[in-house]
């Protein structure tokens, strides 16, 4: 009851677009809406399959993104669609522009399919591996974490992940990033699914961030986008810089017997991991614990058609685990 109570305090202030979107998840909650959101290769074939299809159910609206008409839905939540400013308009059809997506026992939304917009939200089978990392590398975690802080927080959903594995008295959870998009809809999501003592922060990396964490996790993008979209884009010539700056500057950030969860891509050129020999450049001679494990041996491999990916054998999931001196 009292998270509740400090739930209702914290959105007292919002504007009304944002009351109306924390409305519709809840409405889809109560429906017992569903939705694992997959590759937008994947997505794009199922799609495919029937073009002209039009949507019949609440998943083919906030999950698959297909048109749909004023009669396809209560009118209820085309109304909080509406108020949310989320409705478009095509081919005399409706459409939302946000999706929501399920994981474990949360919902998140976040920017609908295709993801073409440079601010857009993105979330998908990263965000489900990513996921997995933080639960396993919380399970033998040297402190209990009090201070979470998730760096290019997205839809939120490492951090706010990670806060629903920890006790809520005295947890504060600070979600950061450089895209005003991605910090709205994270807004939403910690009250969507319950969790106080969040705080977002528009920020590049730390640079408006205070403090220390426990725990900082970031499951930054780590390829090169010709567009520099922001959930994409991870600069560098392979993609990788991004993912490095984050791992340098958490090393200042990390209290005593704090943890770095990082989730990220790497190019494998001539069989060489190339953001895991830079990372091992990086921390040579530091002394430091840590982990560094491939968690999928081939993701987006349907980049290697393009520009500085066609030297690369193959594009891997790795994560890193890495603990403060104690």
């Amino acid at each position: 009851m009292a998270n509740v109570r400090a739930l209702s305090h914290a959105v007292q202030d919002w504007s009304a677009q944002d009351a109306a979107l924390l409305a519709l998840g809840q409405e889809l909650k109560a429906c017992g809406y569903r939705f694992t959101t997959v590759t937008p290769l994947t997505h794009r074939r199922v799609v495919a399959r029937d073009p002209e299809r039009g949507a019949a159910t609440l998943e083919d609206v906030f999950g698959w993104s297909r048109l749909f008409g004023r009669t396809g839905l209560p009118d209820r939540i085309i109304a909080l669609l509406e108020d949310a400013g989320e409705l478009d308009t095509a081919e005399g059809l409706l459409r939302s522009k946000v999706r929501f997506s399920t994981l474990d026992r949360q919902l998140f939304v976040h920017s609908a399919y295709p993801t073409d917009q440079n601010d857009a939200v993105f979330f998908g089978p990263d965000t489900y591996r990513f996921a997995r990392v933080i639960k396993h590398a919380l399970k033998d975690a040297p402190a209990l974490p009090r201070r979470v802080i998730d760096i290019g927080c997205g839809s939120g959903a490492g951090g706010l992940f990670a806060a629903s594995l920890l006790p809520s008295d005295s947890r504060e959870i600070v979600l950061a990033d450089i895209n005003p998009r991605a910090l709205r809809y994270s807004r939403v999501n910690a009250a969507l699914n319950e969790i106080v003592g969040v705080h977002t922060i528009e920020s590049d990396l730390f640079a408006h961030v205070e403090g220390h964490a426990d725990l900082i996790v970031s499951n930054p993008p780590y390829l090169v986008d010709p567009q520099r979209r922001a959930y994409r884009h991870g600069g560098g010539t392979l993609g990788t810089e991004l993912s490095l700056r984050i791992v340098e500057q958490s090393l200042a950030r990390l209290a005593p017997h704090g943890r770095l969860i990082l989730y990220t891509g790497t190019p494998v050129v001539a069989g060489t991991d190339t953001f895991g020999a830079a990372l091992s450049e990086a921390l040579a001679g530091r002394g430091l614990s840590f982990t560094y494990e491939e968690i999928d041996p081939d993701v987006f491999g349907e980049e290697l058609d393009h520009g500085p990916y066609r030297q690369a054998e193959r594009i891997a999931a790795v994560a890193l685990v890495l603990d403060a001196p104690r």
